[in-house]
Protein backbone atom coordinates (compact mmCIF):
# COMPACT_ATOMS: atom_id res chain seq x y z
CA UNK A 1 0.00 0.00 0.00
CA UNK A 2 2.85 2.33 0.78
CA UNK A 3 4.25 1.91 -2.53
CA UNK A 4 1.07 2.94 -4.18
CA UNK A 5 0.04 5.62 -1.76
CA UNK A 6 3.50 7.27 -2.83
CA UNK A 7 2.88 7.20 -6.51
CA UNK A 8 -0.80 8.25 -6.23
CA UNK A 9 -1.20 10.47 -2.77
CA UNK A 10 -4.16 12.30 -3.84
CA UNK A 11 -6.38 8.82 -4.34
CA UNK A 12 -4.97 7.63 -1.12
CA UNK A 13 -6.32 11.07 0.43
CA UNK A 14 -9.08 11.27 -1.21
CA UNK A 15 -9.85 7.41 -0.15
CA UNK A 16 -9.28 8.45 3.53
CA UNK A 17 -11.83 11.23 3.23
CA UNK A 18 -14.04 9.08 1.63
CA UNK A 19 -13.65 6.07 4.43
CA UNK A 20 -13.99 9.43 7.21
CA UNK A 21 -16.79 10.27 5.98
CA UNK A 22 -18.62 7.08 5.83
CA UNK A 23 -17.68 6.12 9.13
CA UNK A 24 -19.26 9.11 10.40
CA UNK A 25 -22.21 8.39 12.88
CA UNK A 26 -25.55 9.53 11.39
CA UNK A 27 -28.88 7.23 11.57
CA UNK A 28 -26.64 4.14 12.10
CA UNK A 29 -23.97 4.02 14.70
CA UNK A 30 -20.39 3.24 13.49
CA UNK A 31 -20.69 -0.72 14.63
CA UNK A 32 -23.25 -1.68 12.63
CA UNK A 33 -20.97 0.63 9.77
CA UNK A 34 -18.48 -1.82 10.69
CA UNK A 35 -20.77 -5.07 10.03
CA UNK A 36 -22.51 -3.90 6.90
CA UNK A 37 -18.13 -3.39 5.91
CA UNK A 38 -17.28 -7.08 6.57
CA UNK A 39 -20.47 -7.94 4.96
CA UNK A 40 -19.17 -6.37 1.56
CA UNK A 41 -15.64 -7.18 2.67
CA UNK A 42 -16.80 -11.16 2.42
CA UNK A 43 -19.12 -10.65 -0.93
CA UNK A 44 -16.21 -8.54 -2.28
CA UNK A 45 -13.44 -10.96 -1.05
CA UNK A 46 -11.13 -8.29 -0.08
CA UNK A 47 -8.72 -9.76 2.65
CA UNK A 48 -7.46 -6.74 3.90
CA UNK A 49 -11.00 -5.36 4.25
CA UNK A 50 -11.60 -8.03 6.50
CA UNK A 51 -8.80 -7.81 8.55
CA UNK A 52 -9.56 -4.07 9.21
CA UNK A 53 -13.41 -3.89 9.45
CA UNK A 54 -13.14 -6.81 11.94
CA UNK A 55 -10.80 -5.12 14.38
CA UNK A 56 -13.06 -2.02 13.74
CA UNK A 57 -16.22 -3.96 14.48
CA UNK A 58 -14.95 -5.90 17.45
CA UNK A 59 -13.98 -2.06 18.83
CA UNK A 60 -17.35 -0.65 18.55
CA UNK A 61 -18.43 -3.52 20.48
CA UNK A 62 -19.52 -6.32 18.04
CA UNK A 63 -19.87 -9.71 19.68
CA UNK A 64 -19.03 -12.96 17.38
CA UNK A 65 -22.44 -13.45 17.76
CA UNK A 66 -23.20 -10.19 15.91
CA UNK A 67 -20.41 -10.50 13.15
CA UNK A 68 -21.90 -14.24 12.49
CA UNK A 69 -25.38 -13.00 11.52
CA UNK A 70 -24.02 -10.36 9.74
CA UNK A 71 -22.06 -13.06 7.62
CA UNK A 72 -24.80 -14.74 7.46
CA UNK A 73 -26.60 -11.62 5.38
CA UNK A 74 -23.78 -11.55 3.20
CA UNK A 75 -24.01 -15.88 2.47
CA UNK A 76 -27.46 -15.39 1.86
CA UNK A 77 -26.77 -12.04 -0.61
CA UNK A 78 -23.78 -14.45 -2.75
CA UNK A 79 -26.56 -17.36 -2.84
CA UNK A 80 -28.98 -15.17 -3.95
CA UNK A 81 -26.85 -13.86 -6.78
CA UNK A 82 -25.60 -17.03 -8.24
CA UNK A 83 -29.55 -17.62 -8.44
CA UNK A 84 -30.28 -14.93 -10.28
CA UNK A 85 -26.97 -15.05 -12.60
CA UNK A 86 -27.69 -18.64 -13.41
CA UNK A 87 -31.16 -18.03 -14.33
CA UNK A 88 -29.49 -15.58 -17.04
CA UNK A 89 -27.18 -18.62 -17.74
CA UNK A 90 -30.37 -20.43 -18.56
CA UNK A 91 -31.89 -17.27 -20.37
CA UNK A 92 -29.09 -17.04 -22.28
CA UNK A 93 -29.01 -20.71 -23.23
CA UNK A 94 -32.88 -20.02 -24.23
CA UNK A 95 -31.82 -17.16 -27.00
CA UNK A 96 -28.77 -19.74 -28.37
CA UNK A 97 -30.18 -21.02 -32.20
CA UNK A 98 -31.15 -24.60 -32.36
CA UNK A 99 -28.98 -27.39 -33.47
Amino acid sequence: MGDFAALVPDVMEGMAKFSEFVAKPGHLDPKVHELIALAVAVTTRCDGCISVHTQKAAEYGATKEEIAEALGVAIALNAGAALVYSARVLDTHAQLPSK
